[in-house]
């Protein structure tokens, strides 16, 4: 398989200057860049992960994977994870139509109504109870934590951001707000039934999501990670 044609899927389906200004997703690592047009331009086999880690880079070493796209990206890279090619969609993927969020909608039975940047809107034709959304949230992250300060008690609207995005929820004019990474102070003041699912949880789908876009099957296979958090 040629590694720049797997990439150029990605990058047609989730533009690279589409990604925030502080983001560094892209090559991590790219043996054999710049040594000679056939140098190191097919791969064998590839893993897919949420976030590269130690234990990652030894799963694609025994899985005999010569290159890991993932999408969570290296801001640094350490010298023994240099013999394998790395790739990262980050915010890309965020933004992108039918990338991290919109997944996440997806697989809870919703349909998106509105996005905007990162954030993703569903509008209830027919309103649920805070109860019936935790019901569903809980299939996905069964450690969920929520916040209610104003004993909402019917949800007509609700919003999405995979990863952590609490820094949306003000910005946001919806019944509930669905996210990770949820910190005490604005837990404290938010009037949205806020649901934090984990920010492992919320992005869990992403490894899926890309390969599915590179359309590798059997070529390529989803990295076994768990959320830090016990």
């Amino acid at each position: 398989m040629n590694k720049y044609e797997i990439v150029r899927k990605i990058e047609e389906y989730a533009p690279l200057e589409s990604q925030e200004n502080w983001d560094c997703s892209g090559w991590g690592v790219n043996l054999g860049a710049g040594v000679g047009v056939n140098n190191n331009i097919n791969v064998n086999k590839i893993l897919f992960a949420l976030t590269v880690t130690d234990k990652i880079i030894e799963q694609a070493r025994e899985k005999n994977c010569d290159m890991i796209i993932s999408h969570h990206p290296l801001f640094y890279v350490p010298l023994d994870w240099k013999d394998i090619n790395i790739y990262c969609a980050h915010t890309n993927l965020d933004k992108a139509e039918g990338g991290t969020t919109d997944r996440l909608i997806k697989e809870l039975g919703f349909e998106k109504t509105e996005s905007y940047e990162f954030v993703r809107i569903v509008r209830l034709e027919n309103p649920i109870t805070v109860e019936e959304l935790r019901k569903k949230l809980l299939k996905i992250s069964p450690k969920l934590r929520y916040i209610n300060n104003y004993d909402i008690k019917e949800i007509k609207s609700i919003g999405f951001c995979a990863g952590s995005g609490s820094e949306f929820i003000f910005e946001t004019d919806t019944d509930a707000f669905v996210t990770g990474d949820l910190k005490f102070h604005t837990a404290l003041d938010c009037r949205q039934v806020v649901f934090d699912i984990g920010h492992f949880e919320s992005e869990i789908f992403a490894p899926l999501i890309l390969k599915e876009i590179t359309g590798v099957e059997e070529k390529g296979v989803i990295a076994d990670e768990k959320s830090p958090f016990i």
